[in-house]
């Protein structure tokens, strides 16, 4: 029941960020570089204090690492800056999808011999993210996608990163304490352009406080119970539950042309992770 429970939440906590971050650049609440940086500040502050009431605070500073606090910066910026121009759903599934694709091509460049199963699902994810990105009527921004996919191969080295961690939350904070510089100099440079409201703000420390920082943390204890390839599937169902907040909570609509690309990519990938054993 433990293992349920840190993993749905976590799991519901990564879809929440995407309809947080559009909720707040949809309605023009918030800018991107303002959201990005109280997202990050927010999670900082709140793993900090987490680290306190556990009397672990001076470990803030000593772990985590700056490659790993670079990463997590870089996708926060992009996720923000992407979802400009991308739906919930559609942000969420190009996201998790070059997440699945960097650690699968991660794993190939340190040795792994993938079988033709794995190949044929690799093929089919590949073209299901070509389908969706292909230029029509329905098609994403092809600028926002860009920048969703730069968002998901630094995730996938985030999490590629913090695998085998040994202390989870001090490490989540010492990444997130780390980022702070790093936004502060993106904020800095849009500084003319900043816009935010009250309830931006809400929305953004929301995404930072609960969907970052304590989800984050929840996944890192959640992964315990779990091997990296039912970790890899699981993380499958975000972009499903992004599409239902952003149906529930912004009344937007799913495309076929976004359903048949979600049925590829997700399923391609699923026949990735059916063989790993890693």
């Amino acid at each position: 029941m433990r293992a349920i429970t840190l993993t749905a939440f976590a799991l519901t906590a990564f879809a929440f960020n995407s309809i947080l971050c559009r909720m707040a650049l949809a309605s023009g609440e918030s800018d991107a570089a303002s959201f990005t940086g109280v997202r990050l500040i927010s999670g900082a502050v709140t793993l900090a204090a987490f680290l306190l009431v556990f009397g672990k605070a001076p470990t803030a500073w000593k772990s985590g690492n700056w490659m790993s606090a670079f990463f997590l910066f870089a996708y926060a910026v992009a996720f923000s800056f992407a979802y400009l121009g991308l739906t919930t759903a559609t942000g969420a599934l190009i996201l998790f999808g070059c997440v699945q694709l960097t650690m699968f091509g991660v794993s190939l460049f340190r040795g792994m011999r993938p079988g033709i199963l794995e190949w044929s699902g690799l093929a089919v994810a590949f073209c299901g993210l070509v389908y969706l990105v292909l230029p029509g009527l329905s098609a994403p921004p092809f600028s926002s996608a860009l920048l969703m996919v730069a968002a998901g191969m630094a995730w996938g080295g985030y999490t590629l990163r913090g695998k085998g961690s040994e202390d989870p939350l001090a490490d989540t904070a010492g990444n997130f304490v780390r980022s702070v510089p790093m936004v502060l100099a993106v904020v800095l440079i849009f500084l003319p352009n900043l816009n935010i409201s009250s309830r931006g703000i809400l929305l953004a420390v929301l995404s930072g406080a609960v969907a970052s920082g304590v989800g984050y943390s929840v996944w890192y204890a959640a992964l315990k119970y779990h091997t990296p390839a039912r970790a890899g599937v699981l993380q499958l169902a975000v972009p499903g539950i992004a599409a239902v907040g952003g149906v529930i909570f912004l009344a937007e609509t799913a495309s076929w042309r976004l359903v048949a690309a979600g049925v590829l990519i997700l399923g391609g990938i699923g026949l990735t992770l059916i063989r790993r054993r890693d």
